[in-house]
């Protein structure tokens, strides 16, 4: 279906791919993956609409037909007045019209050749999409997304996320030949994260999915593509098995070069005791022995392999100096706090953060928590009371907050504090950005580029208290990671808005619960308790303790060279990861 050979794109800044191949077949369900800025969305884009772009190299798309796209920014307008039915029939109705026009043209018309071809081809298009079953589909896909409940309401009364799970039925039921989604699952909630989820599972179509949800890319897909450092790596298999087979390859790469340092390590004690022997003898036998011997030396260090063995950029996120608070200090008290958005959302609200507390607030799209954060930030509700000893800091997952798009990277930072262009690169350097790219306009970054560039000018300066609204999205899942450690090592407080169960799971102590109106604290251990009992069986959940657990130890092997133990390991691991798929 999409085959591409030796394809390279790049800008006048920054080279994205070089030579990359890859193919995608029919019927194949495949996450495209990769660092913040390696250009996933642009490839997306390239194999939607490769008219558009001035590429090497060949991209071929036979049988493919309409492609359906769903953006990662689905907007709305909130005085659309129609229901959630009517919304999804729009498509269907779009086609009756047309065939209806055409039929009103054919009674008149006088060559009706152009006609019939166009009224052909509507029909074609009619029956791709399964019409005749357009009713009974449209209530198939709401009850895999559980949105049956909402078929009724009109668009203004659905939470974000329940609105970009209609972007992506109203694709589905279209019938793509493909079907591109970039980044569907970002501020998705628990509950519209598994409707993403049975949506795609259940889809019969080919489809292209850019993602960084772990949860997404441990339950679905068939097939993965990971672009890294300009060349991108297929793998016919799931997440699960890729990362298996990548500290599988990790291990092989560590014993190869461990064998190699030996190998060098000979060579080298031959030559010094060849060229020992020269100074004493005079032989030119013995010389030719040691000028072939020290090129084979140094063609054994020129092909060494050296760490990282799997090459991924990964960033060192840090986060602000906290400076010295008492651990009994409330920096943040919340007292009979009552939110109304067009309806009542929050009512009775109390809660405090004392220093060093790392604390999510959890609950649905829509359900007020980002107004929450917001309010808490600006100050100004009397409900609201920041403690003497707080210093704020704020990270919005509104990109233009905090960073001006007309500015370059060397400017933002530069007007952020930092003094010399030297300065700023060895800054951002640490946030996997190149000095090359620094010239690059804020506006053209990708938003998990720009959200790296939000969580360095956070990390600016001193700060006790983070509020933080949503700051795992549109990272890699590297840069997620990372982002966990640097909360988890922060000395400071942090209050975060989040829908990232591996996140909140990883690196909070407590829980703030939206349910119901009001919020509910709950200890992480509950909250972990609570959405394996939903999202994930105990099973899985024991399955994925011990895979941690071997991660962890087989890291340790390659640390201190233990490439055989590291192996047994890995075999200990692979019936895990077998089980987990």
């Amino acid at each position: 279906m999409i085959n591409a050979e030796n394809l390279s794109y790049g800008f006048p800044q920054k080279n994205l791919y070089e030579n990359i191949s890859f193919t995608l077949a029919e019927g194949r369900h495949c996450a495209l993956i990769g660092s913040n800025g390696t250009g996933k969305t642009t490839l997306a884009e390239l194999i939607r609409s490769p008219e558009k772009f001035l590429f090497d190299g060949k991209l071929h798309r036979e049988n493919v037909g309409r492609i359906g796209y769903v953006t990662q920014f689905a907007s709305r307008d909130k005085n659309q007045s129609v229901t959630v039915t009517d919304y999804l029939m729009e498509d269907f109705r779009a086609i009756d019209e047309q065939i209806a026009h055409i039929c009103t043209q054919m009674e008149t018309a006088e060559d009706l050749d152009i006609l019939l071809e166009q009224y052909q081809q509507m029909l074609e298009e009619q029956s791709a999409m399964d019409a005749e079953h357009c009713h009974s589909n449209i209530r198939r896909q709401l009850q895999l997304a559980e949105l049956e409940e909402k078929a009724d309401l009109h668009l203004a009364l659905l939470s974000g996320g329940e609105y970009k799970l209609l972007q992506v039925i109203r694709q589905m039921l279209r019938r793509p030949g493909l079907l591109i989604m970039d980044e569907p699952d970002v501020f998705l909630d628990f509950e519209n994260l598994n409707g993403l989820r049975d949506l795609i599972n259940a889809y019969q179509g080919t489809l292209l999915v850019v993602t960084h949800s772990r949860y997404l890319l441990s339950h679905c897909f068939d097939q993965i593509w990971h672009l890294e450092n300009g060349d991108l790596q297929e793998f016919d298999g799931s997440f699960l098995a890729y990362q298996y087979a990548l500290l599988q390859r990790k291990v092989e790469l560590q014993e190869k070069a461990a064998a190699e340092t030996a190998e060098i390590q000979r060579a080298e004690a031959l030559v010094e005791r060849l060229r020992k022997e020269a100074t004493e003898v005079i032989d030119p036998l013995r010389g030719r022995v040691l000028k072939g011997k020290a090129t084979y030396l140094k063609r054994l260090q020129a092909r060494q392999i050296k760490p990282p063995f799997v090459k991924i950029q990964s960033p060192r996120i840090c986060l602000p100096e906290a400076g010295i608070t008492s651990d009994q200090a409330i920096l943040l008290q919340v007292q009979d706090y009552s939110l109304t958005f067009e309806k009542p959302l929050l009512a009775h609200v109390s809660f405090a953060v004392q220093a060093k507390q790392k604390v999510a607030i959890v609950g649905p799209n829509g359900a007020g928590k980002t107004s929450l954060l917001r309010e808490i930030r600006e100050g100004t509700n009397p409900a609201i009371q920041y403690g003497e000893e707080a210093t704020v800091g704020f990270f919005s997952q509104l990109q233009e907050e905090s960073l001006c798009q007309a500015h370059t990277i060397l400017e933002e930072f530069l007007d952020a504090g930092l003094n010399t262009r030297s300065e700023v690169e060895q800054y951002l350097a640490q946030y996997c950005f190149a000095p090359d790219g620094l010239e690059r306009n804020i506006a053209h970054l990708s938003g998990g580029e720009k959200n790296l560039l939000q969580l360095a000018k956070l990390a600016l300066g001193e700060k006790n208290l983070l509020l933080l609204d949503e700051p795992s999205s549109h990272l890699d899942t590297f840069a997620q990671m990372a982002l966990e450690e640097a909360i988890s090592a922060y000395e400071g407080a942090v209050l975060m808005v989040s829908h990232d169960f591996y996140t909140i799971a990883n690196c909070m102590d407590s829980v703030l619960l939206v349910e119901q109106g009001t919020i509910r604290p709950m200890s992480i251990r509950a909250f972990r308790k609570m959405i394996y009992k939903h999202h994930f069986s105990k099973e899985y959940l024991e399955l994925e303790t011990r895979k941690k657990e071997l991660e962890a130890r087989i890291a340790r092997c390659l640390e201190k060279g233990a490439t055989e133990e590291a192996k047994v390991l890995l075999d200990e691991m692979e019936p895990i990861v077998a089980a987990m798929e």
